[in-house]
């Protein structure tokens, strides 16, 4: 089983970006999917999670900012990220919750 995430980079303050991440099995659609992060010297925290019924959680730093989504037919899970703060900056890691599976993390940095 494996997770491949994408589409961090370098963005401006109050950009936007698209973290996709696709998973391997077909068991995707019934499995808890979430977004993590991790900043550097802080411990990794819960940004986003979704349930396979497409119930939404969300860490109160990134609500109302950052939307998470799951296409099952595509096995894909999306985070998107929307005005950006400099404070958003870190390693961001999809997990299968439900299998507790981790998939390599993706840089976002947000900075002029």
């Amino acid at each position: 089983v494996q997770l491949q995430a994408s589409g961090g980079g370098l963005v401006q303050p109050g950009g936007s970006l698209r973290l996709s991440c696709a998973h391997s099995r077909s068991i995707f659609r019934t499995n808890v999917m979430g977004w993590y992060r991790q900043a550097p010297g802080k411990q990794r925290e819960l940004v986003a999670r979704v349930s396979g019924v497409g119930t939404t959680v969300y860490a109160d730093s990134v609500r109302g900012r950052f939307t998470i989504s799951r296409d099952n037919a595509k096995k894909t899970v999306y985070l998107e990220m929307n005005s950006l703060k400099p404070e958003d900056t870190a390693v961001y890691y999809c997990n299968d919750d439900t299998l507790n599976l981790w998939g390599q993390g993706t840089q976002v940095t947000v900075s002029s």
